[in-house]
């Protein structure tokens, strides 16, 4: 699941791949440009997600996950 993710994310020329000529294997992955670019875009949504997780709802107990 994770490998079909990051070929995907290859791909869409969010990560680098670059593989080693070892034993045994050795694959490192890093953010492209469009990468670094794309989560800087995405970090206001994980601040709210973030936000989100420590709001009580109406009707909900404390410590009651």
């Amino acid at each position: 699941m994770l490998a079909s993710h990051l070929r995907e994310m290859e791909a869409d020329g969010v990560v680098r791949r670059v593989s080693y000529d070892e034993v045994p294997p050795r694959v490192e992955y890093s953010l492209t440009e469009d990468g670094t670019r794309l989560n800087d875009a995405l970090e206001p949504l994980a601040a709210w997600g973030r936000d989100r997780s420590t709001v009580r709802r109406p009707g909900e107990e404390a410590g009651a996950d």
